[in-house]
């Protein structure tokens, strides 16, 4: 046998139970639309926390979402981050049609803090709730989202729930480079094992975070994250290592956002914070390339220049990589031929996090939504 036979066995072997790992995690999560709303009286106060920075075009039908919200103890607050586009007109708008809402307006940036967790942390400052619910500027929920969410958090007395959300966007390989993104995230963080207080596994979603406001408070809430450019995942990590107990949904048909519009826009969006994934370590996205490279490109060319069983080999590591697609596609009801991009994602992906690490290190931190963050500072404040 030559080496080439062990290690197309060996990519096959790990890719069958990677496979399996992410598909049967995801049967062990519950989804929201399995957990009835719960009764309307004596429930906790909500306080949803909303930050906006320049999102004129999608801020008014999601507020208008969380305004429709059937929870009747209910408090909304939205952060207006230094817009310098049209958002702060729509929300002021907004408040005078719907006088419930609290609406604070930053206009400076204090140094050690990146904009969307100062923003999250000023508007719990703010919150009376018994329980805060952090959530984007971009997103849609369906009425009975919060109460099915409390519902979950109160039977199994947790501290922090998120859920994943469900993307509306259009065109298969976008759809496939989220979905790529989003099985990913699954096999690194293992969102299914966050439940368990055994495990170190934690999670936590930008879409959709739900703490309770006595655990947020007892980690001094965001200013523990201030620098963290994925402050929602590190808001997870946060909590479970201070014992806090956390849980995790699919969050289908219930909280809904269309995440980019085009292939263009994921490639830019996710960029800011790909190489913060690899905690700022060249030799890190070294081994995420070069993991990719074996287990994503590798087979589909060893296919065709191979013979014999090394050969069949190869093609059955690109023939699990494609049905697993297929799964997770049929899984949200997206046509399951959006899986033939499963074979294009992988040189976007490694473009993605070379061009993410070198861009960065290049300028010396990151510019996001027109704030220039030092790589020296993010690296020195993102060791949680």
């Amino acid at each position: 046998m030559t080496l080439l036979f062990w290690l197309a066995l060996i990519i096959l072997l790990l890719t069958i139970a990677m496979s399996l790992e992410v598909a049967l995690g995801m049967r062990r999560t519950t989804n929201i639309r399995d957990v009835l709303p719960m009764q309307q009286e004596d429930i906790p106060r909500v306080s949803v926390i909303i930050p906006a920075c320049n999102e004129a075009d999608s801020i008014e039908p999601a507020l208008q979402s969380v305004l429709e919200l059937d929870y009747a103890n209910l408090e909304i607050i939205v952060v207006n981050d230094r817009s310098t586009d049209n958002t702060g007109a729509v929300l002021e708008r907004m408040k005078n049609r719907y006088p419930n809402i609290i609406l604070h307006n930053i206009s400076e940036l204090p140094k050690g803090w990146m904009g969307k967790s100062h923003a999250l942390h000023l508007g719990a400052e703010q919150a009376h709730g018994d329980y805060f619910l952090f959530t984007d500027a971009d997103i849609m929920m369906e009425k009975t989202t919060l109460s099915r969410a409390m519902h979950h958090m109160l039977d199994n007395n947790l501290d922090h729930m998120s859920m994943f959300f469900e993307s509306i966007t259009q065109g298969e390989l976008l759809n496939t480079l989220i979905m790529e993104t989003g099985g990913s995230l699954m096999l690194l963080f293992k969102p299914w094992k966050a439940k368990d207080k055994k495990s170190k596994k934690y999670i936590g979603v930008g879409a959709f975070n739900l703490v309770k406001a006595s655990a947020y408070k007892a980690i001094e809430g965001h200013s523990a994250l201030a620098m963290h450019p994925i402050d929602d995942i590190m808001l997870g990590k946060v909590l479970k290592q201070r014992g806090f107990t956390q849980d995790f949904l699919f969050g289908q048909d219930f909280v809904q956002v269309k995440w980019y519009a085009t292939v263009r826009e994921f490639i830019n969006g996710v960029m800011k914070n790909t190489f913060a994934v690899y905690q700022f370590k060249v030799m890190n996205v070294l081994l995420g390339i070069l993991f990719i490279l074996m287990f994503h490109v590798m087979p589909f060319w060893a296919f065709f220049f191979t013979s014999g069983i090394t050969r069949a080999l190869f093609g059955a590591v690109v023939v699990v990589r494609i049905l697993s697609f297929v799964n997770a596609f049929l899984e949200v009801k997206m046509s399951p031929w959006y899986s033939v991009w499963s074979l294009v994602t992988p040189y976007i992906n490694i473009y993605i996090i070379a061009k993410a690490a070198i861009t960065t290190i290049l300028n010396k931190g990151i510019t996001w939504r027109g704030t220039y963050y030092p790589l020296d500072e993010l690296k020195a404040r993102s060791n949680l």
